[in-house]
């Protein structure tokens, strides 16, 4: 039962908060004061729903207290009545909306995203389906204020792209892009295609939430870098200059590479980026292997190799098959609108997240 009591510690904890983050020596550590501040947020979040669902209990005590009273007058029962009805009907939500801040927050759902999308298997099909997704998601970040840049590209002969690089930076982007990791499958006629069969392609997505220098540790003798002419499209400087650059940690042996900038500094500071997400990423994978229970909780691998979704486009359906979701709306998708997709992806998370919760609690 949630009381006032629980409520004041809460709101205690939360001026214990406000202290020590304006404490000299907290605000000279930037990965001390996120931590506190990443709390500070959950915490008066939490206050927020508690207090609802106080308020909402005390007025059903209170109406409860007014029906159980037989001296009570008419317009006085009548009133508890309807303010009982009211809290009644919205007590449900409240309490859900309570149970979903309790969970543990993702401490990258805050962070900008570094998004790859591959041609698989198809060949030029795959490579104009990359082209595809990526103008997909350009239209989302337009069209919700995220800003959309081209890290990095290989364009194909026949049109689109082998593979692509590219950041998104905004608001809660993690938190709105992180289920898209995985094999995107596509159905559709080819342009070339003189028999009017259907073929299917592939392209694999990997969303990597971009990290701060005070995230992660990489050390300058870790790295092997080589510079190299660019190729593709671009522009002539592309044949003039040695200014694309790939970068290798030897620790873990990643490879990461840039070439979309004229300036070999601009391209080692973009591939510094994708190199500190990928690192980032291994070491949260790492962790979530040693908490199986909480891996299985989420929707998806995020592997790519999982097929994560069809877009089937004679039948215009888009289908995401860890949700059982179909949409015959993929025109639409494939100009933007994915809101009914990611709130679907995330709802169903939160579901399994709060199934998680509820189990740990019942066996403890």
């Amino acid at each position: 039962m949630i009381d006032q009591a629980y409520l004041e510690n809460l709101q205690r904890r939360i001026t214990e908060l406000e202290t020590e983050m304006s404490q000299p020596g907290v605000a000279a550590d930037p990965n001390r004061m996120k931590a506190l501040m990443r709390d500070y947020s959950h915490q008066k979040k939490i206050a927020g729903h508690v207090e609802t669902l106080v308020g909402l209990q005390d007025s059903i005590a209170e109406s409860k207290t007014i029906l159980a009273d037989a001296e009570a007058d008419t317009e006085l029962r009548e009133m508890a009545e309807s303010e009982l009805a009211e809290a009644e009907e919205k007590f449900p939500a409240a309490e859900k909306e309570m149970q979903i801040a309790l969970l543990p927050p993702d401490p990258a759902d805050s962070k900008n995203v570094i998004v790859e999308i591959r041609a698989g298997t198809g060949g030029d099909e795959a490579a104009l389906f990359v082209g595809d997704l990526f103008r997909m998601y350009g239209r989302y970040a337009e069209d919700n204020g995220l800003k959309a840049s081209v890290m990095d590209v290989s364009p194909s002969e026949a049109g689109g792209y082998k593979e692509i690089v590219f950041s998104v930076e905004g608001e809660d982007v993690y938190k709105k892009l992180k289920y898209e990791s995985g094999t995107h499958r596509v159905q559709r006629v080819p342009e070339t295609e003189t028999q009017g069969r259907v073929h299917t392609s592939a392209a694999t997505v990997a969303v990597l939430a971009e990290v701060e220098e005070v995230d992660i540790e990489i050390k300058t003798e870790d790295l092997k870098i080589d510079t190299y002419r660019a190729s593709g499209a671009g522009g002539q400087h592309v044949n003039t200059t040695d200014s694309a650059i790939r970068i290798t940690h030897i620790p873990t042996g990643t490879v990461v590479q840039c070439q979309d900038e004229r300036s070999q500094h601009k391209n080692k500071a973009q591939a510094m980026r994708v190199l500190r997400a990928k690192i980032y990423e291994d070491q949260q994978r790492e962790k979530e292997a040693e908490q199986a229970e909480a891996r299985r909780s989420q929707v998806g691998s995020g592997d790519r190799s999982e097929k994560i979704r069809t877009y089937n486009y004679p039948q215009n359906r888009l289908t995401d098959h860890r949700i059982n979701l179909t949409l015959y709306k993929l025109d639409r998708v494939m100009e933007g609108a994915l809101d009914e997709v990611f709130n679907a992806l995330y709802e169903h998370d939160v579901e399994l997240k709060m199934k998680v919760q509820t189990d740990k609690a019942a066996q403890s």
